[in-house]
């Protein structure tokens, strides 16, 4: 595995991240157990969760699973670099809390770092991710939080998600005014069939040496062989069902290529991802043991001039950068 930095920072994490949210829900805790350690045998060493991961409100269930992989030993926590998110609603529904709900209050995110530390069964974050922008608190208010949180040992590094180019540029801004790194990482929804961060996130990341973290890097399962038949999972739905026959022509299309070239809907999707030297690492989420191995060299296709040519054909983006994509 040939490890990169993760934007501008000194830290080296893995060409592909393993995301955590099937870990509960979808996936058992003895398979999550498993996926995990032998995502870090492939040498895997980025995992990304989330407090609110789990959907019971308040109950914080992935981060509870993995602490308790954590507690196994065996050197797990210092091998992995950890990002989990701070944002969403965590009050417990029989006792609300006005000041735990959505939001990025000083007091919410010391407060949610304190409690994920306590489920994850550690004593830092590697990084520590803004799951959303809250444009209702100063920006200042939030990287004072932060800065307490760092000067404690308790968070190493600062991300974003799903903030606009400008939120990016803001945030790093004033950062640098408290004489802060500022954000290293911006997890976005990137892929093949939703390119619009081209627009303006990722020139803002490569503006501030900010790693791209992409989400839903097969579009929720639209670039992983949809036109296969399925029967089971999201691919099941009546929604997705309808995602893909709009969407019958490209998919024709971009899953012919993918034979033509020998490789799988799947790893070209990712590893398209990774041509863009804006991108450290694709999210994937595992369900199961197979979808980890599968992915597992990704890092090591090359796809072709002619063949990210082809999918630009296919999947033409927003037309480039701002402004030039709508501007002389």
């Amino acid at each position: 595995m040939e490890y990169r930095h993760l934007g501008r920072s000194g830290l080296k994490v893995s060409p592909l991240c393993l995301g955590t949210m099937n870990f509960g829900p979808y996936t058992s805790e003895a398979d999550s157990f498993a996926i995990m350690d032998k995502a870090l045998e492939l040498g895997i060493n980025f995992f990304d969760t989330a407090d609110v991961y789990g959907w019971k409100r308040g109950e914080g269930i992935t981060e509870s699973i993995i602490g308790r992989w954590f507690t196994q030993g065996g050197g797990r926590r210092e091998r992995v670099i950890l990002a989990t998110k701070v944002f969403g609603d965590m009050d417990l529904p029989d006792r609300p809390d006005v000041n735990f709900a959505r939001g990025l209050s000083a007091s919410k995110i010391i407060r949610a770092c304190e409690r994920s530390l306590k489920r994850l069964q550690t004593d830092y974050i590697d990084l520590y991710q803004m799951h959303h922008i809250d444009r209702t608190v100063p920006v200042e208010e939030v990287w004072g939080a932060f800065d307490v949180l760092i000067k404690q040992g308790k968070v190493h590094y600062v991300g974003s998600s799903n903030f606009a180019g400008w939120d990016i540029a803001t945030y790093n801004q004033v950062a640098r005014q408290q004489n802060m790194l500022g954000l290293i990482s911006e997890q976005s929804v990137y892929n093949l069939d939703n390119r619009m961060v081209e627009l303006e996130v990722v020139p803002a990341c490569r503006h501030y040496g900010v790693g791209i973290i992409p989400w839903s890097p097969l579009a929720g399962g639209l670039l992983a062989g949809a036109l296969e038949k399925q029967e089971k999972g999201r691919r099941s739905t009546e929604q997705f069902q309808k995602n893909v026959e709009k969407k019958r022509d490209k998919l024709q299309r971009y899953e012919d290529l993918c034979r033509q070239i020998g490789e799988s809907p799947a790893n070209v999707g990712l590893a398209w991802l990774l041509c863009n030297p804006v991108v450290t690492a694709p999210i994937i989420g595992p369900r199961t043991m197979e979808q980890l191995t599968g992915a597992i060299r990704v890092p090591d296709i090359k796809l072709s001039q002619e063949v990210i040519q082809k999918l630009d054909e296919i999947f033409p983006g927003p037309g480039g950068e701002a402004p030039k994509a709508y501007a002389w």
